[in-house]
C-alpha cells in the first residue's frame, strides 16, 4: 500500500494525539477521527480538515491504517476490540497502530484478539512532551511484524524524528516504560538535589545552569528544574500518567526478575504527590512530595 493513498484514521485527540494528528493532516492526509468528547473532534476537524466519525468502528470502516492515542490499556481495548470498536468496522488486513503507553501484556492480548478478525497491530508508543508532538520530533519505538512496521513507518516519520523498530509486538511498550521510569528517577533526583542546594544556600538558577552544562545534564534538568523551583505545574505530561507508567515498568521488571529499585523510589514520590492532589498536573509536581519529606519549600 502506498501511504500517500492510504486511508488513515486517528482515535484520541488529547494533549498529544491532537498534535500528532495535526502533523499528519499537514502532510496531506485527510483523517477520519474519533474522540470520546465529540466537541474536541469537531473543533479539530474545523481547524485541520477531515471527517468526524460517530464511533471507533466507523473509523475502522473508513481506514486502512488506524492510529490510536489514548490513556490506558482499558481505553485501548475498548476502542479497538470493545463494543463499537475498530474491530467491528475494519476490513481484513487493516493495520491498527497503537501509540498509547500501556502494559505490554495488554498489547499482546489486544493484538491476538484483533488477529482473530484478520486485523493487524503494531505498538508504537512515543517519548517527548507536547512541544515535541507539535513539532513532529517525537521518538517512536515500535513493536510488531517487520512488514507492519514498513507499512506504518512513513506515517510514523511524519510524527517523529527518531523511529525505531525494536522487536515483536509489545516490545515497543517495554522500552517506552523503561524510558519513562528512567525519566521519573532522573526528575526525582533533580528535585532532591535542588532541595539540598536550596538548604545549603545555593541560588537555584546557578544550580540549574551548572547541572545543565555538566555530567549531570539531562532532559529532566532542562525541562523540569525551572517548573519545580517556580511551582508551575502546567501539564505537559500529567503526573498520574507518569505514575501509571512507572508502576507498569515495575510490574514488567518483577515479571522478568530484574531489579529497578530507583524506580520504586520514584513511584513512591509520585504516589505521594498524587495523594496531595497533583495527579492532573505536570509530573514536575513531584517536588511537592519531596518538599513534604524535607519539611521545607523551595
Amino acid at each position: 500500500m502506498n501511504d500517500s493513498r492510504s486511508r488513515v484514521g486517528f482515535i484520541g485527540l488529547g494533549i498529544m494525539g491532537s498534535r500528532m494528528a495535526a502533523n499528519l493532516a499537514r502532510a496531506g492526509h485527510e483523517l477520519t477521527v474519533w474522540n470520546r468528547t465529540v466537541e474536541k473532534a469537531e473543533a479539530w476537524v474545523a481547524e485541520h480538515g477531515g471527517i468526524v466519525a460517530e464511533s471507533p468502528a466507523a473509523v475502522g470502516a473508513a481506514s486502512d491504517v488506524v492510529i490510536s492515542m489514548v490513556v490506558d490499556g482499558a481505553q485501548v481495548e475498548q476502542v479497538l476490540t470493545g463494543a463499537g470498536g475498530v474491530i467491528e468496522g475494519a476490513a481484513s488486513d487493516c493495520l491498527c497502530v497503537d501509540m498509547s503507553t500501556i502494559a505490554p501484556g495488554d498489547t499482546r492480548r489486544i493484538g491476538a484478539r484483533l488477529a482473530e478478525a484478520g486485523v493487524r497491530m503494531l505498538d508504537a508508543p512515543v517519548t517527548g512532551s507536547s512541544p515535541r508532538a507539535e513539532a513532529g520530533t517525537l521518538t517512536i519505538m515500535a513493536g510488531g511484524a517487520p512488514e507492519d512496521f514498513a507499512l506504518a513507518e512513513p506515517l510514523l516519520r511524519v510524527m517523529g524524528d527518531l523511529v525505531v523498530h525494536v522487536g515483536e509486538l509489545g516490545q515497543g511498550e517495554v522500552l517506552k516504560l523503561i524510558n519513562n521510569a528512567v525519566a521519573a528517577v532522573n526528575a526525582t533526583a533533580v528535585g532532591e538535589g535542588m532541595l539540598l542546594a536550596d538548604a545549603a544556600g545555593i541560588d537555584l538558577k546557578d544550580f540549574q545552569r551548572v547541572l545543565a552544562s555538566g555530567s549531570a545534564g539531562s532532559a529532566m534538568v532542562d525541562l523540569k528544574a525551572k517548573p519545580m523551583r517556580e511551582h508551575d505545574y502546567t501539564p505537559l505530561f500529567k503526573l498520574d500518567h507518569m505514575l501509571k507508567d512507572v508502576r507498569l515498568c515495575l510490574e514488567e521488571a518483577q515479571a522478568v526478575g530484574s531489579p529497578f529499585e530507583s524506580a520504586g523510589h520514584a513511584r513512591e514520590v509520585l504516589a505521594a504527590a498524587a495523594g496531595r492532589g497533583f495527579g492532573e498536573q505536570d509530573f514536575a509536581a513531584l517536588i511537592e512530595a519531596l518538599e513534604g519529606y524535607a519539611g521545607r519549600r523551595l
